[in-house]
């Protein structure tokens, strides 16, 4: 009956110590990830409004461009 006792008190500080060593090399792996998540979340936002504004840009672009056309009809593009 000693025996036994011994055994499993032996099994149980096993998985527990197994389990805070898993959880000492997982937790600070995940923080770091997180942080590269957020890294990368700032850096998409970026992205993104640089793209807005290159939109808005090529909008403009584009409305001068008929401009131009509308004002000289007679002026053809050359065509290579």
């Amino acid at each position: 009956m000693k025996r036994d006792l011994v055994t499993t008190a032996t099994i149980v500080l096993t998985i527990v110590g197994t389990a805070v060593a898993l959880a000492a090399v997982i937790v600070p792996g995940q923080r770091a990830m997180r942080q590269e998540i957020k890294d990368v979340r700032l850096e998409v936002t970026d992205v993104r409004r640089d793209i807005s504004d290159l939109r808005e840009r090529m909008a403009r672009l584009e409305g001068l461009f008929e401009g131009f056309t509308k004002a000289a009809p007679s002026r053809q593009p050359k065509q290579i």
